[in-house]
């Protein structure tokens, strides 16, 4: 790398891409090829099937329970097409939760959403940072319900059914061109159908290249306590943790460097 050069020097703080060059009137052919391979890459993950017995043997390991769910999207067709059908649970999966164990402090939801490859690489090890977050406390946890073809909404029928008091979803976020597996957590409190988006909390890019595990387990155990106390979520709640570790008058800005 071209110390000398300031942009160089800018590329090491992000996946962003800058600084790529030219070669006459274009982009050089290194730059115009990742930037197709990340296309593709992006492409593939929106269309990627979630392997929902795969991530329960993974969480079973764990000593997670899973319940395998579909909602009223029959395909990746209708789930792309018909953002409703996403939002709610088919009929086979409603009848399964009318028989389950109600009651619980927070419902867990992983949904594939626009990336599967987000829920099948970060939900397991996002969730056994959670879980440890957790241990010294008395929080009921349901079951991770696995919702094929679901968006975020579908976590409230989800949370309704069961009676919880909150429901957490896991969600394969829309894939970037630098992050086609980015996993979102969506927390809600007193969950039912017909919720708008204003009454969740969102703690989005959950991966080791952006927001690690241990972090977002710490941010969300501060949004589930406040919840819990103050019996409300979206944006009346705000995010107001520091960074476990980190000053805040400590903290550095290199673009002022």
């Amino acid at each position: 790398m071209d110390e000398t050069n300031p942009w160089q020097a800018l590329r090491a703080h992000t996946a962003a891409r800058i600084a790529l060059g030219r070669r006459g009137v274009s982009v050089p052919t290194k730059a115009q090829l990742a930037f197709q391979l990340a296309h593709a890459q992006a492409r593939d993950a929106v269309y990627l099937a979630l392997d929902g017995e795969g991530l329960a043997r993974v969480l079973a390991a764990q000593g997670q329970d899973c319940v395998q769910l579909h909602s009223a999207a029959a395909t990746r067709a209708d789930y792309l097409q018909r953002p409703d059908l996403g939002r709610r649970l088919d009929e086979g999966s409603r009848a399964r939760l009318a028989t389950a164990a109600t009651g619980v402090d927070l419902a867990l939801v992983a949904a594939d959403g626009l990336s599967a490859l987000a829920v099948q690489r970060h939900a397991a090890p996002f969730l056994a940072a959670l879980r440890e977050r957790l241990a010294l406390e008395t929080w009921t946890l349901s079951s991770l319900h696995i919702v094929a073809q679901g968006r975020v909404a579908v976590g409230d029928e989800v949370g309704e059914l069961l009676q919880a008091r909150a429901v957490l979803v896991l969600i394969g976020e829309r894939p970037g061109l630098t992050s086609p597996d980015s996993l979102g957590l969506y927390l809600t409190w007193a969950p039912a159908v017909g919720l708008l988006d204003e009454r969740r909390n969102c703690i989005s890019n959950v991966r080791p290249e952006g927001l690690a595990y241990a972090q977002a387990a710490y941010r969300l155990h501060y949004l589930l306590s406040q919840a819990f106390s103050r019996q409300l979520s979206g944006v009346a709640l705000k995010d107001e943790t520091v960074e476990e570790g980190a000053a805040l008058a400590g903290a550095r800005n290199f673009l002022l460097e």
